[in-house]
């Protein structure tokens, strides 16, 4: 999908890195089984991000991706009913619409660019070669292939917008985070203030691997314009 092979290796790092931590949560004891469930969505569409970069990420099944993503993305707003806690239902809602958002856009992806066979001499029969509504042409030398139609193209732009104010609000976020952290750190104190110090920093990861995620993907939208 990407030609400039730079390029490919930085997208290939963002991604890498919420997979890691998305691994990492999942394996971490203690962690709810709605949490697992979260942080194996993420950490499965970071895996189908980085093969999208790749050529041998066109062999992939389109299908599996679409269900796949579709069913995440209404897994995050059924299950916003019973994350509320004290915030209201529209509250809740409000804040799994930024995870809905980019598990909707993934699956739109995927969905955008439906295989009608192969290309460079061989088929695959169900990956995403020879994309229907595709220009397979190597074009700017950034991406080899990109959208035809103003539609399609007109939603990867706002896809493409809408994924990068989502990754820079996640990246304030964590940078706020981890600025408590550090401040924390320099007062004098306790072991709870130490605690405290960690607890911020750890508490920057997530928002911070969010950010990685969604500005990745804006990027791969702009190339698709």
């Amino acid at each position: 999908m990407i030609a400039a092979s730079g390029l490919r290796w930085v997208l290939s790092l963002m991604f890498a890195v919420p997979v890691l931590y998305g691994v990492w949560r999942i394996a971490l004891p203690g962690t709810r089984m709605t949490e697992r469930v979260d942080h194996a969505l993420h950490a499965s569409m970071g895996v189908l991000m980085i093969a999208m970069a790749w050529p041998w990420g066109m062999d992939v099944p389109s299908a599996p991706q679409v269900v796949l993503f579709s069913a995440g993305a209404l897994w995050f707003v059924m299950t916003a009913l019973f994350r509320a806690g004290d915030r209201s239902w529209g509250k809740a809602e409000l804040a799994a619409l930024p995870h809905v958002v980019m598990m909707g856009a993934m699956a739109w992806m995927v969905a955008a660019m439906p295989s009608s066979g192969g290309v460079s001499g061989h088929s695959t029969g169900g990956g995403m070669h020879d994309m229907a509504g595709m220009d397979m042409s190597a074009g700017s030398g950034v991406a080899t292939m990109s959208l035809t139609g103003t539609g399609p193209r007109m939603t990867a732009a706002l896809l493409a917008v809408a994924l990068g104010a989502l990754g820079l609000a996640w990246l304030t976020r964590a940078l706020d985070r981890a600025r408590e952290g550090d401040s924390s750190e320099g007062l004098e104190g306790t072991d709870a203030v130490a605690g405290q110090a960690r607890a911020n920093l750890g508490g920057a990861l997530a928002p911070a691997c969010h950010a990685g995620m969604a500005l990745g993907m804006a990027v791969m939208f702009v190339l698709l314009v």
